[in-house]
């Protein structure tokens, strides 16, 4: 048996890079895993055969969320993996892209909470994993203004849930990670016209010399997923390579 034998876990934004390596990882420790993803092929692609169910719902339709929840019934497990990268300073782009990052980054964990944490309070038992960044109240990046303030609000949001929710055999961690390969990163790269500069560039920022892996972040919410982190509650993990320090 694994550590999540058991227990019923969603995995939001797992069709690829982060989430994707953590729903694998949870698997591996016998979790009823539903990968959820708007990439359908990219999704079932892995996930049919690796024996993790799928769901296509996009997260930042509240309504679909609930009516998903109540289909699927109570889970034990729960990780906000959704995100989106916005770049430049206070100056540059308009309210409406601070909205919609705060849209996806931080309303879509909100609302998966909502829909999940009566069934968790319910059966004393739930443990919610946010993905935020060491971008966030953590550090500064240049010209990472909306990024850095929705994280930092997927922080607050973090330790709020856990504080509220703490006497209710409910758990509610943060994840920060430094600088990961991921798709997302390789996008961002090639957006950049000069890929390999642009990875000297990330590599440059990380004090170990090297950028992150998937399922580096992977061990880690394995481990607050799990049993063995039942006495863990409000807690923002860093994993960065030391670029915080």
């Amino acid at each position: 048996m694994g550590k999540l034998s058991g227990k019923t876990c969603v995995v939001t934004a797992g069709a690829q890079g982060i989430g994707r390596a953590i729903a694998e990882a949870f698997k591996r420790e016998d979790g009823d895993v539903i990968a959820v993803d708007m990439q359908r092929q990219v999704l079932q692609a892995w996930a049919t055969p690796a024996g993790v169910r799928t769901a296509v719902l996009d997260a930042t339709d509240e309504k679909a969320i609930e009516r998903w929840a109540v289909e699927l019934g109570p889970v034990q497990v729960l990780v906000n993996c959704v995100g989106a990268v916005a770049t430049g300073t206070v100056l540059d782009g308009a309210t409406q892209d601070l909205e919609r990052s705060f849209r996806i980054n931080v309303v879509t964990m909100a609302s998966m909470i909502r829909a999940f944490l009566p069934g968790m309070r319910a059966r004393r038992d739930g443990s919610i994993i946010n993905i935020a960044s060491v971008v966030s109240s953590v550090k500064a990046a240049p010209e990472r203004f909306i990024y850095g303030t929705t994280k930092a609000a997927v922080i607050g949001l973090t330790k709020s849930v856990a504080r509220d929710f703490i006497s209710e055999g409910v758990r509610c961690n943060s994840i920060s990670p430094g600088t990961v390969e991921s798709p997302s990163l390789q996008a961002r790269m090639a957006a950049q016209g000069d890929v390999e500069k642009a990875r000297a560039a990330f590599i440059a920022r990380q004090p170990m010399g090297r950028l992150g892996t998937p399922e580096e972040i992977a061990a880690v919410a394995t481990l607050l997923a799990s049993d063995e982190a039942r006495f863990m509650t409000g807690e923002n993990i860093i994993i960065d390579g030391g670029m915080s320090l």
